[in-house]
């Protein structure tokens, strides 16, 4: 079936699509929590050891062709195709109709990357409220691309942004395309916030993250906003050490997320060309190789984290990264290895990591939209008539959830 064929979610469904997904995630919790990069030897390999094993075979080519679809990894072994199944069938959810595009001049879409351009559009296509809104409100809103979209018509738009650099550019792109907007620099995290929302505006935001979209919902719906839309983004960029649920329903599911946990959605790979991706596996293959070595140094047979280092350390010869690493974390000395055979076991381990993350993949889709449903069933107890779809194709962006929120 055809996400085409498929109604976006609406009114009890959402409850009831919840709570299906609450219990698929609580039941397999023990094969999504733990990661593989972390673990030399997975919690649940000796309970599937047949897929255990099917996984750590393949080749790193055959993950990286699996990754972004590993629910049509049908020849696993058991419980593979029957979760991939389940996965699938509970992280259906239709597209939004699609309003018919409003021309606009070219010079709309100076400045704008091609995709963000597209997402834009698909999103604005997507906003079908019953009542025309009267005056936007951009979220977050950069330069204000979106905003301008929107307000095209004549409407009136106000732009929240933090970075006065990308305040005072907006500004200027709306003079130049004859927009009438307000581009106002605000933290909208801050207590002031709340100052900037108004019942007749109709908040809008793309690709907000985490606590930036939550907090939105909350100033919208105690400002009495009639409609709002949001697709969220990166659910792990929240304050709280742990998943703060939003509805009364999440609250009372036995699903405790971490940070790690809410990252999970956000680990499909995007479109990267040769030299990005070849650059993320060396850096992905020295950092277990590393892990090897500094659980012999320390003696302890546990995973020893490490920051981000900047591309030049991949430049350095294997043996030099490896001391200048154990150096920065200060490990015992090193002393000499064989580093071939090091090297090796970490581009070996590299490819073991990636097929054993295919499992929890399968649990990518339906984490994301527990957590957009969670934020569905908020804006229901705020007294709004919501409903969930697609907006795009998750080639144009996998954050491609639309939450649209209406009051009567």
């Amino acid at each position: 079936m055809t996400t085409e064929s498929i109604p976006p979610l609406s009114g009890v469904e959402l409850l009831q699509r919840f709570q299906a997904l609450d219990k698929f995630l609580v039941a397999h919790q023990a094969l999504w929590k733990p990661r593989p990069f972390t673990h030399q030897t997975l919690p649940w390999e000796n309970q599937h050891a047949e897929l255990a094993a099917w996984l750590r075979s393949r080749t790193l080519e055959q993950a990286e062709a699996s990754h972004n679809q590993p629910t049509a990894l049908s020849d696993a072994p058991a419980p593979f195709p029957e979760l991939a199944w389940q996965a699938e069938h509970l992280s259906q959810v239709g597209d939004l109709p699609q309003q018919p595009s409003a021309d606009l001049p070219p010079r709309f879409s100076v400045d704008v990357p091609g995709r963000k351009w597209q997402q834009i559009r698909a999103f604005g296509g997507s906003l079908g409220f019953a009542q025309q809104p009267q005056h936007w409100l951009d979220w977050c809103a950069g330069k204000g691309h979106l905003g301008r979209v929107l307000a095209h018509a004549g409407q009136k738009l106000t732009c929240l942004e933090y970075d006065p650099a990308l305040v005072a550019s907006g500004a200027e792109l709306s003079c130049r395309l004859g927009i009438t907007a307000q581009h106002i620099e605000q933290d909208v995290l801050a207590e002031a916030a709340a100052a900037q929302l108004y019942a007749e505006h109709s908040p809008v935001a793309l690709h907000a993250c985490g606590d930036l979209h939550v907090r939105l919902m909350q100033l919208a719906s105690a400002a009495g906003c009639r409609q709002l839309a949001i697709a969220p983004c990166c659910y792990n960029r929240v304050a709280a050490a742990n998943y703060q649920p939003l509805s009364t329903t999440a609250q009372g599911s036995p699903l405790r997320l971490s940070l790690d946990d809410l990252a999970l959605p956000m680990s499909e790979t995007v479109t990267a060309g040769n030299r990005v991706r070849q650059q993320r596996d060396q850096s992905m293959a020295w950092r277990l190789a590393f892990d090897l070595l500094q659980r012999g140094l320390r003696g302890v047979n546990t995973y020893l984290p490490t920051p981000s280092l900047p591309p030049a350390w991949l430049k350095k010869p294997f043996s030099d990264y490896c001391r200048d690493l154990a150096e920065l974390k200060q490990l015992p000395a090193v002393g000499e290895h064989d580093w071939q055979r090091l090297e090796a076991a970490g581009w070996q381990r590299l490819a073991e990591v990636r097929n054993l993350e295919l499992v929890r993949g399968l649990f990518r889709r339906p984490l994301e939209l527990w957590l957009v449903l969670d934020r569905a069933l908020y804006l229901q107890e705020q007294g709004y008539a919501v409903r969930l779809g697609q907006f795009c194709t998750a080639h144009l962006t996998p954050r491609n959830l639309l939450l649209l929120a209406e009051r009567a």
